[in-house]
Order: structure tokens, then sequence, then C-alpha cells
């Protein structure tokens, strides 16, 4: 019988598949171990179990056949193998399974009642107030059962697209009466007034209940990410857009957000979506009792390759690269990271479009041809017409931006549904103006609050609880 070579180079090296001989039945008297061998990062063209097995072999001295092959993870020195590049590899990283009825296998009952346990485990370290899944075909209010399929394409391929839309609180003033040209500030539940004299009159205040800000613009540009995915849709769209708010008005939260996704549905794990017969769209809402007045941050070039065009202007669910570069601008000291397009012009940041002001009081942002269109920065660069109006901008302009002209601006932003308008006042080691917020950031956070809370009907539909 072939034997296996002396040292863990030459079992590396060899070119046949080698098989572990099978250990011997275990004694009545001690607990029956099964080793569990991971990659081990063999050469190239080969299993990369290849040389696992040899080491494994090797280390407990069963080199002869027939001799078990099992051994204690913890009397294994470490090996470097080639095409390892000089990383330390343990033949026996994963662990020793003493038992191998420890995993239970449970009812759908247990199941529940353990999902309920991690529920209230504190794990979760946001609120979710309600869930829709067409798989089950309602709302559900209990966290516990917001679950989807595994064999979803969305799961195991990737295939799904979402949209969101922000739920906010607003307020109405009526009958507003003044000797004098006033000013108001709608923000966070309270009234701001800057007034030319002291002397106001108004006759009611009314806090409305919530409204969805920009579900139909959001909801636009979900359906044209699912053409461009192929993923059929389940309903029309008056349907699903009867769905989401009723999915707001079910969880009764008044501020947040709706996160919604369309995929090809569940059906088996196969590449190919031929076998998915039931597209699925799935909708959450999630608490965000507060906003967090912006503050300015740091951001870094990203150095994870951009998405291609094909792929940045749908808003699918592939958003690896996006969180890598979230965790690359963090792992940097900053808020994120920002992409540069193939030409090396700005693009955008991990989840959120960027703007600058200039010396000449231009707002600029990059074109939206290789990017995504943020619904957040589209409406922006509209009530950012006032400032013009009222001479704190020139001109609102999209083109390609370079690199050196972006940190060389007098402001630099990032714009988005998560976070509205966020001054930038650092880029790499560049610092962005005079280094603190700038008053067109503060502006266009404030527009754009104020259009959340009392907009007109255009971008707000009223929530009925």
């Amino acid at each position: 019988m072939a034997q296996f070579p002396a040292t863990p180079a030459a079992a590396a090296a060899t070119g046949h598949r080698a098989s572990p001989s099978p250990s011997p039945r275990s004694s009545t008297s001690l607990p029956r171990r099964t080793t569990v061998l991971t990659s081990i990062g063999a050469a190239a063209g080969s299993p990369s179990w290849r040389g696992a097995v040899a080491v494994t072999r090797i280390a407990s001295g069963s080199d002869k056949a027939g001799e078990s092959n099992t051994v204690d993870a913890m009397t294994l020195p470490n090996y470097i193998l080639p095409g390892t590049k000089d990383h330390l590899c343990n033949a026996a990283v994963a662990r020793t399974i003493i038992n191998p009825n420890d995993v239970p296998v449970l009812s759908f009952s247990e199941v529940a009642e353990r999902l309920e346990t991690f529920q209230a485990s504190g794990t979760r370290n946001q609120n979710y107030m309600a869930m829709y899944s067409s798989i089950f075909g309602g709302i559900t209010t209990d966290p516990s059962a917001m679950v989807i399929p595994i064999d979803d394409h969305m799961v195991h391929r990737g295939h799904g697209v979402f949209d969101t839309a922000a739920i906010m609180d607003g307020c109405e003033l009526q009958s507003l009466k003044a000797n004098t040209k006033t000013t108001f500030l709608f923000l966070f539940g309270y009234i701001s007034l800057e007034l030319d004299t002291n002397i106001v009159l108004f006759s009611k205040l009314t806090f409305t209940r919530s409204h969805l800000y920009e579900l139909e613009q959001h909801l636009d540009r979900f359906l044209r990410s699912a053409l461009m995915a192929k993923i059929p849709l389940p309903f029309d769209r008056s349907t699903i857009r009867s769905i989401l708010i009723q999915t707001v008005s079910a969880s009764t939260c008044t501020q947040g957000s709706l996160r919604y996704w369309l995929s090809v549905g569940p059906g088996d794990f196969q590449l190919s979506s031929s076998g998915c017969t039931n597209p699925a769209l799935y909708a959450v809402v999630i608490e965000s009792p507060f906003l967090q007045v912006p503050a300015g941050c740091k951001v870094v070039t990203s150095s994870i390759p951009i998405k291609s065009p094909q792929f940045a202007v749908m808003k699918s669910v592939n958003y690896l690269p996006n969180a890598l570069t979230k965790v690359e601008g963090e792992e940097n000291g900053a808020f994120t990271g920002i992409w540069l397009d193939d030409e090396g012009f700005v693009a955008e940041g991990s989840n959120m479009n960027v703007a600058f002001v200039t010396a000449g009081k231009e707002l600029l942002l990059p074109s939206f041809d290789k990017i995504l269109s943020g619904c957040t920065a589209k409406r922006v660069l509209t009530l950012a017409e006032q400032l013009v109006a009222d001479g704190r901008l020139s001109r609102i302009i999209s083109r390609n931006v370079g690199v050196h002209e972006g940190k060389a601006a007098d402001e630099m932003m990032l714009i988005g549904s998560g976070i509205l308008v966020k001054p930038v006042v650092q880029w790499d080691d560049q610092i962005i103006g005079s280094g603190q917020e700038g008053p067109i950031a503060q502006a266009l956070y404030d527009l754009i609050l104020e259009d959340m809370r009392s907009g007109p009907p255009s971008v707000r539909i009223r929530v009925s609880y």
C-alpha cells in the first residue's frame, strides 16, 4: 500500500489524491472522536486537504495503514506548506467533536422557542417593529418570526434588490400671523424661530402622525432595479405600495425607516433562478427615534474596487464591496471610504453620495452616470435652489470631479437617507476648508429635515395608525 511522504512539504507536493484510512472502531468505554479538518491552503491545483491528512498522520505517529489518524488539536505543531506564503497552518485547526450527538434535532416549535430566546437576549441593537413577507402572505410584529427561507436566492446567490424610505413625524403650522418676516425651522419636534422682532402670533400648531418620505421616488428606483436584475414582480406597483404602507401602519412606528426587498424567491440552491417559481417581497420597519445632529467626520480614499457601472446604478443586495469600504474607513479612524471611478474621478461613499462647495460657491456633485442615483441627493439638489435664490450658492452643477479639486473645496459633505447631510472635515491627510462644519452643509441639512417634516404631498405620504 502506498505510504504518505515523510514530510509535510512532500505531502503537499504529491500529485496523488490522498484519502485518510478509516479509524478503528472505538472502544465501548471511550467516547467516539471525529476530527474535522479545514483547508490549510495547499498549493494551487491540488486538494486543500491533502497536506492536512499527511500532517495529521505524521504528527500523531500514525503513518501506517490501518492506524487511526485522529489526533487532538493541541498535540500538533505548526507547519509551513508550499503555496501558503509563510502563513502558519495548524493541521487540526477545527475542533474535535467529542460526541457526534451534541447537536440537537429540533422540532418547529422548539426552533420557534429558541428564536424567541435569541430575540430576548438583547443581541440585536435595533428595534424591528413589523415585517411583511409574501412567503407567509402577511405582516408580523414579532421579531422572532422575521425570517426568510435559506434557499431564497437572495440569500445564497445575491439575486435580489432593495430600497428604503424614511418614516418621519410631522408638524403643521396654521393661521400664522406676524408683523415681520419670519423663518421657521421644524427640528426634532421643536420649533426654532428666527425673528426680526419679538412679536409672533399663531393660532394652532399641530403635530401630525407620521409620513413616508419619498416613497414614490424610492419605489420607482426599486422597480427599475428589479427590471435590471431580471426579477419578475410578485404584484403590480400599486399593490406593492399598499403593502408597504400597511406594514408601516401595523408597526405603529412614528420615526424610523422602511426597508424592502424583491427576490427571485426560494426554490433550490442552484445558480439559475429557473427553479424559482414565486418571486418574493419582504419589508421591515426599523425604529430610529432619534436623529443625530450632523458632526464633521473624516473620510479616506478606499482601496476596495468600485462596482462596474452596470451594477453600481442598480440597488442590489450585493453590498459586500460597500460593507468592506465602510469597514476600511472605520479601521483607519474614518467614518467611511470614498470610491474613485475607473478614470480616477470622485464617485461615491460606501452607501451615500458626495458633494462639494467650491471657492466660487458652486454646489458640485459627481455625475450619476456610473454610480447609484441617490434619491436624497437628488432632493437636496432641488432644495438647494433656495440657497441659490438667497445668494448663499452661485449655482448647482453635476459633473466629473477630480480628487485634487475635491480636496481643495471649501466644503465637502456626504448625502444619504441614513445620514441626510453629513459634513466632511478631513479627507485622507487633507483638511477640508477651515476644518470645521461648513454653513452650506448645515443649511442643506436643515432644508432636507424640514422637507421631511412638512414638505409637499409629492414627497410625503401620510400613514394612518
